[in-house]
């Protein structure tokens, strides 16, 4: 299994309106890396819902329901280009995990999320999602 974070502007699509649609296909990606990260996921694999802007928290467990495939929403001439993946909503976290929390976690200094931040689909290794939601349980 593979761990991932998916990032969503609340704002734009919140995890409780993810919840309320029981899942959703992740659309809208257009940076080659968060797609070919897209690409890898894999049926079952579990994903940190992260709330970004100014939440800048994970708030949630999703798993990979359905691996990608063409992005509707992209123009005709882009679909060979960009891809969806749908999920479904696991749990929420008992609390939020903020950005300045995983700052602060010397253990998750590597973690891609501080690393490559402006990415909206990214891996996370399974030590680092294990600490994650040890944080949320706290």
């Amino acid at each position: 299994m593979n761990y991932w974070l998916i990032k969503s502007e609340p704002e734009t699509f919140s995890w409780d309106k993810f919840v309320s649609m029981g899942g959703d296909m992740w659309d809208g990606v257009r940076n080659y890396a968060a797609r070919n990260f897209m690409k890898d996921m894999k049926v079952g694999d579990l994903a940190l819902f992260y709330h970004s802007v100014k939440e800048k928290s994970c708030v949630g467990l999703a798993r990979v329901a359905k691996e990608y495939y063409p992005d509707p929403t992209a123009k005709p001439e882009e679909k060979d280009t960009w891809v969806v993946v749908d999920f479904v909503p696991v749990q929420k976290l008992k609390r939020p995990v903020s950005l300045g929390e995983i700052k602060q976690d010397e253990r998750l200094s590597e973690m891609a999320l501080i690393k490559l931040s402006r990415l909206s689909v990214q891996p996370v290794k399974k030590e680092e999602f294990d600490i994650i939601i040890q944080k949320s349980e706290e």
